[in-house]
């Protein structure tokens, strides 16, 4: 993910809490919230302590982080997002975490509606 589509800091992820929408599923909650001045998407990554020590926290950071940079062009551009792990993600191949994960994000509405059936999934 470039510098420019993370959220970084405690504000802007407070921000996406109490003004946004939640959708979930069994392995993740995604809080969304649209931007209309904004040019492009911007990700937060949460996954608690509950999850496993640090390397497994980090894995799972990346491996949703790359399941989001391959359809990033399909991302809507005016939404800040926040993906929050739930424990039964920890178990998951990258393959099972990246279906749930975009079945979470379609369930949002995160992916643009001009896109949609034209790139082949990874």
């Amino acid at each position: 993910m470039y510098r420019k589509n993370r959220l970084r800091k405690n504000e802007e992820f407070q921000v996406v809490f109490k003004r946004g929408t939640s959708v979930a599923n069994r392995q993740f909650v995604i809080y969304f919230l649209k931007k209309e001045e904004q040019e492009s998407f911007r990700i937060g990554v949460s996954v608690s302590k509950k999850m496993g020590n640090a390397v497994t926290r980090n894995r799972l950071r990346r491996m949703i982080k790359e399941a989001v940079r391959l359809r990033a062009d399909e991302v809507r551009t005016n939404v800040d997002f926040i993906v929050i792990c739930r424990l039964p993600a920890v178990e998951l191949e990258f393959d099972q975490l990246r279906d749930s994960l975009y079945h979470c994000m379609r369930k949002a509405k995160l992916f643009s509606e001009s896109k949609k059936g034209q790139g082949i999934r990874p």
